[in-house]
């Protein structure tokens, strides 16, 4: 599993997951109000601890990576500084090879440092001032660009719940490309039987995908600050150490 390590934005900074979040992190859910939803989102000081360390212990176990979505103070994103949400890197598929004939008849785990060839972003939910904006957009750059450009992968997976419009829509306006909808997929947190949708990005996708997402985060920085302030365009930007 690679090692956890922040991915610093302009307007956000994806911190790996920690004790320190906790208290962000229930006061950023705390505004959602309904704790039954389309994604796990903890309530209270208790369930943002258990939380805490549910990933935690993915991440030992090689099963995900984490981060606590954080504004900063001075952002234009219509929410406070501080944690605002979370994301995380799930299915970390690591393809072993030369293949050889026959297949070992158990798995073979990856190097401790291995990077992964495949994997999938998901469990991101963002308390209710930060959506709909620049935050979940540049997030999702953020990921993206370590997930291709650092890891080099050559697949990114994201999925959401069939009946969620909202993050469909979302996920659709990256440029990610549908691979379908797998139905009656798993059980929804709100007890019901769900279907779910995927979608994908490849590598060789993934320049298209990152201009796009680039262009919409200058139109809406465009609308959000006063013409009197003047921003580096957006456009300018070639990588994710030049987002700091």
């Amino acid at each position: 599993m690679p090692a956890p390590a922040p991915l610093p934005g302009r307007i956000v900074r994806l911190e790996p997951l920690a004790y320190q979040h906790v208290p962000g992190l229930a006061t950023a859910a705390e505004a959602l109000g309904d704790p039954t939803g389309f994604t796990l989102v903890p309530h209270g000081i208790d369930e943002a601890r258990t939380y805490v360390d549910k990933a935690q212990a993915a991440w030992a176990a090689g099963k995900a990576l984490a981060f606590a979505i954080v504004a900063h103070s001075h952002n234009t994103v219509g929410a406070a500084g501080g944690v605002v949400g979370a994301t995380r890197f799930v299915q970390l598929d690591y393809w072993q090879g030369p293949l050889t004939w026959p297949l070992p008849s158990e798995p073979v785990p990856p190097a401790p440092d291995a990077v992964p060839d495949a994997v999938e972003i998901g469990n991101t939910w963002l308390t209710p001032a930060a959506r709909g904006g620049l935050v979940n957009l540049e997030s999702k750059l953020l990921l993206l660009q370590h997930a291709f450009d650092t890891w080099g992968v050559q697949r990114v997976t994201l999925r959401a719940d069939a009946r969620n419009a909202r993050s469909r829509a979302a996920i659709e306006r990256l440029g990610a490309v549908s691979d379908g909808v797998l139905r009656a997929h798993s059980r929804g947190f709100d007890g019901a039987v769900r279907d779910t949708a995927f979608y994908s990005i490849l590598r060789d996708e993934w320049p298209r995908v990152r201009s796009t997402i680039l262009d919409q985060l200058a139109a809406r920085q465009a609308l959000s600050m006063p013409r009197t302030v003047h921003h580096e365009p957006w456009r300018t930007l070639t990588s994710s150490a030049e987002l700091v």
